[in-house]
């Protein structure tokens, strides 16, 4: 179905250790995590937060372990903040990875955003742009989209539980106002499902921009019971939302036809925040892994 030539396969670390929710995983080393990566078949990582920012360090331990570095997260806020204080943490952000090798950035707005906020219901509460907040949000990914490009790399759009930008609405309208020579799309096929959409429309609708996918599964009795009993974001991880492909309720076959059938090349990658002490991550890390190579011969 793939070829190994055009699909890498890595996974997150956030599985280890929670960039949102720092306890879970507390204990858990960056050595520990990336060596489980490269024990379980992956190639490649994002970028946690135990991570060394010291381009050599990063280098040599991933290199020990025949690891590569694929991305990392970005948070913006381009929609309530000068574009000068984005701009200048963008660049700081997209230089890192360059060093790296890594070709794509992970771009997701995070004004007004209630994805790391406790208390605060993830469904009654989902912030939506105004006019105006989508011009400064189109206006400035297009800015990072030239940024990036300086050097090689393309700018992919996380569309994101909690944010302005979840669901197919709010997609199809951020792709029609940013150009698609700057700007791409991240394909996650968990968050799609949490908030009520059908990912094989947005792979219909979008597959020329979609440069970059996060393999997330649901457990979908829990993403109901959070839409019905008005938790935040944070308590659906803590509550088991997410898991890996093939452990939840997500039919991957025809998704990974689609892609298959488009011409897709790039990089999968799992993910699902859950708690280490819950999830084992390296067990969880080998299920998904066999799944993967059961369904696409990765």
């Amino acid at each position: 179905m793939f070829s190994s030539k055009k699909i890498k396969l890595g996974i997150a670390p956030i599985a280890w250790t929670n960039d949102d929710m720092p306890e879970l995983g507390a204990s858990v080393t960056f050595e520990q995590c990336i060596s489980e990566m490269a024990l379980a078949g992956y190639s490649g990582s994002e970028i946690g937060n135990k991570y060394p920012r010291n381009v050599d360090a990063l280098k040599k331990a991933l290199s020990l372990r025949n690891l590569e570095i694929v991305s990392a997260w970005f948070s913006s806020y381009l929609t309530t903040q000068p574009f000068k204080k984005t701009e200048e943490l963008f660049i700081e952000h997209r230089d890192f990875l360059y060093e790296m090798g890594a070709k794509v950035i992970v771009v997701s707005e995070q004004g007004r955003s209630i994805q790391g906020v406790m208390d605060t219901p993830l469904f009654k509460e989902k912030p939506h742009f105004s006019d105006e907040e989508w011009r400064r949000l189109a206006d400035g990914l297009n800015a990072l989209g030239r940024l990036a490009k300086e050097k090689g790399m393309d700018v992919v759009y996380h569309h994101h539980m909690g944010t302005g930008v979840q669901t197919t609405v709010e997609i199809d309208k951020l792709l029609a106002l940013t150009d698609p020579g700057l700007i791409s799309l991240l394909f996650d096929t968990g968050h799609l499902v949490f908030s009520g959409e059908d990912p094989l429309q947005i792979l219909d609708k979008h597959m020329s921009r979609i440069k970059h996918v996060h393999l997330k599964d649901i457990r979908q009795t829990v993403a109901d019971q959070v839409r019905n009993k008005e938790y935040s974001f944070l308590e659906a991880v803590k509550l088991g939302a997410f898991t890996v492909p093939g452990d939840g309720d997500i039919q991957f076959d025809e998704i990974f036809a689609r892609l298959s059938e488009s011409g897709y090349e790039g990089w999968f990658i799992v993910e699902a925040e859950q708690d280490p002490n819950e999830a084992d991550p390296l067990e969880y890390a080998l299920k998904a892994r066999r799944f993967i190579k059961e369904k696409t011969n990765l």
